[in-house]
């Protein structure tokens, strides 16, 4: 049997790569890069469609890769086939290879933002998915033009706080670059935000062991058929609940 696997196309070239290093037969669908920015229901809604168009009976399992994402994974549902999802909050975790290490980083480097090779080469828009979700510019000028000023005004502050909140953006280098271009592009925004700049080794054994079928109950959840998605506010990031009888999907 083979696995399907449907993932932020931000890990478009680490996937192929383990994909490609897989003893398994694994089918890949990418999503847009920046579903999250949707947030969390809009995520879980547009990953639920993606998971109801896999065919009954085809795939020993689906593999999501994606962390939990802003809560973009709550809900989701397995319906004839299990569903296996990462124990993570995000994907920078994914490229860093584990929780424990995406964890320790953070505590010891608030204020960092995150570049890779597939957030730059796939858009740096932080809300990539606007524009495609509801027709939504962030350009200021096109704002206030569609919405007024006041209106047009705030909602460029709420697509632009964020960055208010950063210090530090750190490339994390994940053996897929083909040369030191998106390095060179991430260092320049870092300056041009006046923020440090640091590159970091990625490690990509988590996303290897996800396509490889090597699912321990540490770094994996494993929902079996009529179980879903459910948020866990401790070290396990997500577990499973029951949603009752479930009919197959043919």
């Amino acid at each position: 049997m083979k696995l399907k696997l449907i993932a932020c196309e931000v890990l478009y070239r680490e996937i192929c790569l383990a994909v490609a290093r897989s003893p398994e037969t694994v089918d890949v669908e990418f999503l847009p890069k920046g579903l999250h920015d949707m947030g969390g229901k809009l995520m879980s809604a547009k990953l639920q469609e993606a998971v109801h168009r896999v065919p009954a009976h085809q795939y020993e399992a689906i593999l999501l890769g994606y962390g939990l994402c802003g809560n973009g994974l709550e809900g989701i549902e397995a319906c004839h086939t299990p569903i296996v999802a990462p124990r993570m909050h995000d994907c920078i975790g994914l490229l860093m290879g584990g929780r424990q290490r995406y964890e320790s980083y953070f505590k010891d480097h608030a204020g960092t933002y995150y570049r890779s090779t597939g957030w730059i080469e796939r858009g740096v828009d932080l809300q990539q998915l606007v524009p495609f979700h509801s027709g939504t510019s962030t350009n200021l000028a096109e704002l206030v033009e569609k919405y007024g000023d006041d209106n047009g005004r705030y909602l460029y502050e709420q697509f632009t706080s964020f960055q208010s909140h950063y210090r530090r953006l750190t490339f994390i280098e994940t053996g897929v670059e083909c040369d030191d271009r998106y390095e060179k592009q991430a260092r320049q925004e870092a300056e041009s935000k006046g923020w440090t700049f640091e590159k970091l080794k990625g490690d990509l054994g988590l996303i290897q062991r996800l396509v490889n079928r090597d699912w321990n109950n540490d770094d994996f959840l494993v929902l079996c058929p009529g179980q879903r998605i459910v948020p866990q506010y401790d070290d396990t990031i997500i577990r499973a609940d029951s949603i009752g009888p479930v009919t197959a999907q043919e």
